[in-house]
């Protein structure tokens, strides 16, 4: 579990596959998605992530209001490996999917933070990336606030159908170092 100001990074409950399955079912939220999920994939995917927690230790954590205890979304680190298909892999990924009605309050943004803190300093890694689809303004500034920086490698999503909207991704990288001057 980790802990920021305002949000709490935690393994996944039962309670959270409801409102992350409206989630994956908002368009809006999925616009820089290749589709909606229905609820019985919603679920495979939330028990899929909590399952890479358990086994490593770390993920997609499920990410809920302190206030509240409300669950917002997911904000967390993935593992892409060599098989992946996409460029300087294998490498620490950071992702973020919140609820709409969250967007515009740093939520995303401080949540990332945590989880970076966590690759840096718990796990060790030398840099973590991230990478979406290039039309997604939203994320991109997401990783800038967090001083991660385009590195000018866009690349063919492997699992999008050529021709696809969303095929091209845009890919930044944040490392060790640069996260340090920025914490300071």
């Amino acid at each position: 579990m980790l802990e920021t100001n305002r949000l709490i990074l935690r393994d996944w409950k039962e309670e959270d596959f409801a409102p992350f399955a409206r989630l994956n079912a908002d368009p809006e939220v999925m616009r820089h998605f290749p589709s909606t999920l229905s609820q019985e994939e919603s679920n495979e995917q939330a028990m899929r992530i909590q399952s890479l927690i358990t086994e490593r230790g770390w993920g997609f954590w499920a990410v809920e209001l302190k206030t509240t205890g409300q669950f917002i979304g997911f904000v967390g680190l993935h593992n892409q490996d060599e098989q992946s298909g996409i460029p300087c892999a294998p490498f620490v990924e950071i992702g973020w999917r919140l609820s709409s009605e969250f967007w515009g309050k740093g939520y995303a943004p401080e949540a990332a933070y945590g989880a970076l803190e966590f690759a840096f300093c718990k796990l060790g890694s030398p840099s973590v990336y991230a990478f979406t689809a290039l039309p997604n303004k939203p994320s991109q500034r997401v990783m800038t606030k967090l001083g991660m920086e385009n590195i000018n490698q866009n690349f063919d999503h492997p699992k999008l159908p050529k021709g696809h909207d969303l095929e091209r991704h845009c890919l930044y990288k944040i490392s060790r170092e640069q996260w340090f001057q920025k914490s300071k």
